[in-house]
């Protein structure tokens, strides 16, 4: 089942009067520069999934499970077979892929959409990994002997050349809706019992990424934020919880817990649009793979939204030529919003 993660806020509208061209050309220029994500430009930019991003499980061994939770999102194993998969269709809101027929009812057979994710979190595992510069100062190169617990950390690139562990304390994360978190750990990551990872300053899911050697270990009723990329295994434990996604390269990912969501993505952002006397091209920037809605309506009315296009696109920017913009109405409005699985 899909699910609507959000219309963009504030409404992502844009009009079209074919009398007054230089009034478009005023509001996007407006839009242009005050749109939040060109602050990205000054840190660290996030790490590209490519078609792992829809992903809240991705393992290279079986998905096992003691009776977990819900799961928002898709679910898949490569290169095992199907019966490798423990999830149900039932807990599962989202698709599940296979590489055969042999795993959960319902579950979608597609190794080469499976080969295609995997080989991009080997992408993305490279990328993380090799960020620069290395750390170097005691705050960024393991930071407080390894264990963060009872840290605030800001924005930046974390590198740990053995185990990382979040025990004894909870960790905060503060920082902007923009800004992003790298870890780089070279062992195995170690999450406690009853600790959280707490967000503070708009700081949001999607922008920390956790780049681990070895395997991840999540405690019973621990509450996990953001994106693990594991060369090995992840465990949930017992009534943990993932906001974010549980991606294990080689080994498999055992899911006990009480639920896991990928993180809520950012909402589309109308990039420009150019119009000549009968079409108009929308260019919107989007999350990639994530399923884009375009519509239009004459006049602001709810009733007469009407959707034109849709797409799940390879890239953050989705061009849209809408050839009926001039030719039923003198006047054209524009929103879009995403949907995740």
């Amino acid at each position: 089942m899909n699910r609507i993660a959000f219309l963009a806020h504030p409404p992502l509208i844009f009009k079209i009067n074919a009398t007054k061209p230089m009034l478009l050309g005023i509001v996007l220029m407006m839009t242009v520069m005050v749109a939040p994500r060109t602050l990205l430009a000054v840190g660290l930019a996030p790490v590209n999934l490519g078609s792992a991003a829809h992903f809240t499980i991705l393992a290279g061994a079986a998905i096992t499970t003691t009776g977990g939770g819900t799961i928002n999102g898709d679910v898949g194993a490569y290169p095992i077979g199907g019966s490798g998969i423990g999830v149900t269709a039932a807990q599962v809101n989202g698709t599940i892929y296979e590489t055969d027929d042999t795993g959960p009812v319902g579950a979608v057979v597609a190794p080469g959409l499976l080969l295609a994710a995997k080989n991009d979190l080997t992408t993305a595992i490279n990328d993380a990994a090799g960020r620069t510069p290395v750390p170097a100062d005691p705050d960024h190169l393991n930071p407080n002997g390894g264990n963060i617990g009872g840290l605030n950390l800001a924005p930046g690139l974390y590198k740990f050349t053995g185990t990382a562990s979040i025990t004894g304390a909870d960790v905060f994360l503060t920082g902007g809706p923009d800004d992003v978190w790298i870890f780089q750990i070279a062992a195995d990551l170690q999450m406690g019992s009853m600790r959280n990872i707490i967000l503070s300053g708009g700081a949001q899911a999607r922008n920390i990424f956790w780049q681990v050697g070895t395997s991840v270990n999540i405690g019973t009723f621990a509450v996990f934020k953001g994106t693990i990329m594991s060369n090995q295994g992840i465990v949930m434990m017992t009534s943990s919880t993932l906001d974010g996604r549980a991606l294990a390269f080689t080994a498999g990912v055992t899911y006990n817990g009480v639920g896991g969501s990928i993180p809520t993505p950012a909402a589309p952002v109308f990039a420009g649009i150019s119009t000549t006397r009968s079409n108009a091209t929308v260019v919107l920037n989007t999350s990639p793979y994530f399923l884009v809605t375009l519509q239009s309506s004459p006049d602001l009315s709810p009733p007469n939204w009407t959707m034109i296009a849709t797409n799940t696109p390879a890239t953050n920017i989705w061009t849209f030529t809408d050839t009926n913009a001039m030719t039923t109405a003198p006047q054209r409005f524009y929103r879009a919003f995403i949907t995740t699985p």
